[in-house]
């Protein structure tokens, strides 16, 4: 600790910290310009010059350390002139066009001029201009490059935070400017950060442009419902109507920075595709009726099948509220556990609650990678989770964290990586074997396993595994990070058992593991938490679990059944058994997502009773009974539980649309046909009962959350049991084998809605090796049939140098491929072919007609 003076107030701070730090916590303001809290100091705008006793020249406060015993003044007649010049300087080339300038009335260059410019300027020449109008960057970024102040802000967070390297400076002195490569941002994320930091007008987002002025817009904190980062951002409405999205520094995990989809995606909310009523099917046709209607129609349709088994699917988008109410009218009022939450994979419990419980860590991400060894296993963090992708490149870069990365895919954070094993889909399982097979650890360890299980290394073919090993051997702590991508595999269970394995070795060799999940859907972790699970309660609670059933029972005021359900795989083949009465899927399209539609279809079509509770129109609408319009993002209140386990309030900016019900209105409504009643049920009521029966929420309430959320609680206790024995060696994969995921500008069913991501968002592609391209005689941009023993799709080939070889990537977010027409149940990755297509064609795939069995409608409630 140094102690220093700053305007005759003393304190200590620790050593390396900048003055200009020491004053914020002292409540003393130094203005910036190019000062970001995350980037590196530039010390280029000399706003925040500072005198410091026994020095002859101002210093940046920014740039300068703090000595032991140092005397700095920031307010004296010096300072306030040079500041008084910098400003001067600044707006000798300035336009003065503050009336039409989007950034009027939150321009920080208006607010220095405000306290700390001259009142009169020296300047007479004439103003530099570079350009008389405005430059189109990209479809969502335009620039005004006259009003730049050469801060740097947009060039340096491009490329030391977002790794895009998009933005760059040309000439120099007064004469510097700062453009795209020649003068475009095509390959640019297009996620807006640069627009976010710039302290004036030059960029700007043109899908607000002129549409709004700050103090018109009513402001509501909220949180992003693309994936579970969990971004905190802030919805700016004029009127009601959506217009803008920004963040804070201050406040949540992103820092205020947002990914395409956090700061552009959210116009899905103003969607012409809404349900508008209730309907429901008469004569093979979905009608529009009244709520009445629908509810006389459901109650006689319910009583019909009611000797038959239920079954419930929910979107891990919702929040919480109605997560852990859906569940609970399931199994109290359907009397039945057959519950899940994923439409693309099946989790298994029996694996995947020990490694939940008993490693994961609910703390702050940045505390998570802050770790010695950060390793990520699976997926693609950079069109995952894009912003956890900037935090992950900060620890590599700032705080020398050794990245380590396990995946199929390459993504960005290879380059600040220092080991990358590329293994094959499905062999991560054989791959984390090898590296616990490389941790050098004692027979004791190992407990016997050897011999009583067969326990022994598995091999990859490659050293990789060795280079984690000895990278993990050598770190402090470490951290492990799991991309949800891994759920999808066949070999998934494997999987998560070598995990486990993996992580109860190093918590044996002292390395204090933490383990998170890079979930790419907003509250797939409070999905979890809630219940929303065939095999487990509330609070990841197997149902077998006689103490926490009982309480549940108590509380709830009615029986649960004691046997685990089916999840969505299993209660899809008892539905294609003609064995279903009931299925009610809310929020979610497993016709379009499950990996396997014509199975999902034929299923679908055998239910006696297809209930679909949803914002917009989608495939699974299509093949409804009965159509429930619900309310959407930013039309209820609620909480998301992100990756990290923080629960943040997800709050209402607009009113619902048409007739559309808020969820838990609805949930209700369902129950009331069923002669009971959902108690509680209004929003805040639920939450104060999950904080009392969900252990990991006790205690929170909804004023405790405040702008950062709060953090529920773990309760990590080492999984029982002997080590699990490594899978059989993978076998190489002598064809191309087919993986699917998000794509940087598409997430989900939502942002495919989103029309401004739809002008940025590549067209549909197929992606792989530049050496398959080459043996298969294809080249970038061609036009690529993908056929698998399923079916086929049509798309545009991007060819990738940094991908592997025999891997084939189709992203899973255009509706128009129908994607999961190719793949299988219980297959993934999908072996497919892939050739040229020598005739013109459209991209996705033949229609088909998908209604149920009598031809599809025209769904009423669609917009012209």
């Amino acid at each position: 600790m140094v102690s220093v003076t700053i305007d005759e107030q003393t304190l200590e701070v620790d050593a390396g910290s900048t003055v200009l730090q020491a004053a914020e916590r002292l409540g003393i303001a130094i203005p910036t310009f190019c000062y970001l809290k995350r980037l590196p100091a530039l010390a280029s705008c000399r706003m925040c010059l500072v005198e410091i006793e026994g020095q002859r020249r101002l210093q940046p406060s920014c740039a300068t350390a703090v000595t032991d015993g140092m005397v700095v003044r920031t307010n004296t007649p010096l300072i306030d002139e040079t500041r008084s010049s910098m400003l001067d300087m600044l707006l000798a080339n300035h336009p003065l066009d503050c009336p039409i300038c989007d950034k009027g009335g939150e321009c920080e260059l208006q607010d220095m001029v405000m306290a700390y410019g001259p009142r009169e300027s020296r300047f007479r020449d004439a103003k530099r201009v570079f350009h008389s109008e405005d430059i189109r960057l990209s479809p969502v970024i335009i620039m005004n490059v006259n009003r730049c102040i050469q801060c740097q802000r947009c060039v340096r967070m491009c490329e030391d935070v977002v790794g895009a390297v998009a933005l760059g400076t040309i000439e120099k002195g007064m004469d510097t400017a700062v453009t795209g490569f020649e003068g475009s941002l095509a390959s640019c994320d297009q996620c807006g950060n640069c627009v976010e930091v710039c302290p004036v007008g030059a960029l700007m987002s043109f899908p607000y442009r002129y549409k709004a002025r700050p103090w018109d817009l009513v402001e509501t904190d909220t949180v992003c419902p693309h994936c579970g980062t969990g971004c905190q951002l802030t919805v700016g409405a004029r009127k009601g109507e959506f217009m803008r999205v920004r963040s804070k520094w201050e406040h949540g995990v992103n820092r205020e920075t947002l990914c395409v989809r956090g700061r552009f995606g959210l116009d899905f909310v103003g969607s012409r595709d809404r349900i508008k009523r209730p309907m429901i099917r008469r004569d093979g046709a979905l009608v529009p009726v009244s709520w009445d209607e629908a509810g006389d129609y459901l109650r006689r349709r319910l009583s019909a099948v009611e000797s038959k088994a239920a079954g419930g699917l929910a979107s891990p988008r919702l929040p919480n509220e109605v997560l852990y109410q859906f569940q609970k009218l399931m199994r109290t009022v359907f009397r039945t556990n057959n519950i899940d939450c994923s439409s693309r994979w099946s989790t298994p419990f029996e694996t995947l609650g020990p490694s939940v419980a008993g490693f994961y860590s609910r703390a702050p991400l940045e505390e998570v990678i802050g770790n010695d060894c950060v390793l990520v296993v699976g997926g693609n963090v950079t069109d995952e989770n894009p912003v956890t992708e900037y935090l992950l490149r900060d620890a590599a870069r700032r705080r020398q964290t050794r990245l380590l990365m396990l995946s199929a895919r390459p993504s960005r954070l290879d380059t600040d990586a220092r080991a990358v094993v590329r293994v094959a889909p499905g062999a991560e399982a054989a791959a984390l074997a090898a590296v616990v097979a490389g941790q050098a650890l004692p027979s004791e360890v190992l407990g016997g396993v050897g011999a009583a299980a067969g326990w022994a290394p598995a091999t990859t073919g490659s050293d990789g595994p060795d280079r984690l090993a000895a990278a993990l051997l050598d770190g402090g702590s470490v951290a492990v990070l799991v991309s949800a991508d891994l759920l999808r595999l066949s070999e998934a269970r494997a999987t998560l058992q070598q995990l486990t394995n993996l992580l109860r070795v190093l918590r044996v060799l002292g390395k204090g593991p933490a383990m998170q999940f890079l979930f790419d859907r907003a509250n797939q972790l409070g999905a979890w938490d809630m219940g929303v699970l065939p095999a487990a309660l509330p609070g990841l609670r197997p149902v077998g679990d006689h103490t926490a059933r009982t309480a549940l029972i108590r509380a709830w005021g009615a029986e649960i059944p004691p046997e685990p359900g089916a999840d969505l795989d299993a209660m899809l083949a008892l539905c294609d058994k003609g064995r279903v009465g009931a299925l009610y899927i809310v929020g979610s399209d497993p016709l379009m997502t499950y990996p396997d539609r014509g199975f999902v279809k034929r299923a679908l079509d055998a239910t006696d009773l297809l209930i679909v509770q949803d914002t917009f129109l989608t495939d699974t609408v299509g093949l409804a009974d009965v159509v429930l319009p619900a309310a959407g993002y930013g039309e209820e209140s609620g909480t998301f539980t992100n990756n990290e386990g923080r629960i943040q309030a997800v709050r209402k900016f607009r009113e619902p649309a048409f007739e559309a019900r808020g969820n838990l209105a609805i949930l209700d409504f369902v129950a009331a046909l069923r002669n009971q009643a959902m108690q509680p049920s209004m929003q805040g009521e639920i939450l104060r009962e999950i904080a009392r029966l969900v252990p990991a929420y006790q205690g929170l309430t909804q004023d405790g959350l405040g702008a950062d959320g709060a953090f529920t609680t773990a309760d990590p206790t080492p999984p029982a049991g002997e080590f699990f024995a490594p899978p059989p060696n993978p076998n190489a994969a002598d064809r191309l084998m087919l993986v699917t995921g998000n794509c940087l500008f598409h997430n989900g069913y939502l942002s495919e809605r989103s029309e401004i991501l739809n002008t940025v968002a590549d067209d549909p592609y197929v992606e792989m090796s530049a050496w398959d391209a080459a043996q298969l005689g294809l080249s970038d941009r061609d036009q690529v049939i993908v056929r698998s023993t399923q079916g086929e799709l049509r798309a545009q080939l991007k060819v990738n140098r940094h991908f592997p070889g025999r891997l084939v990537f189709v992203p899973e977010n255009y509706r128009d491929l129908r994607l999961n027409s190719l793949m299988r149940r219980g297959e993934y990755p999908c072996p497919v072919e892939v050739q040229k297509a020598h005739a013109a064609f459209a991209t996705g795939v033949e229609a088909r007609p998908e209604s149920r069995g009598r031809g599809i409608a025209e769904l009423p409630g669609s917009s012209p």
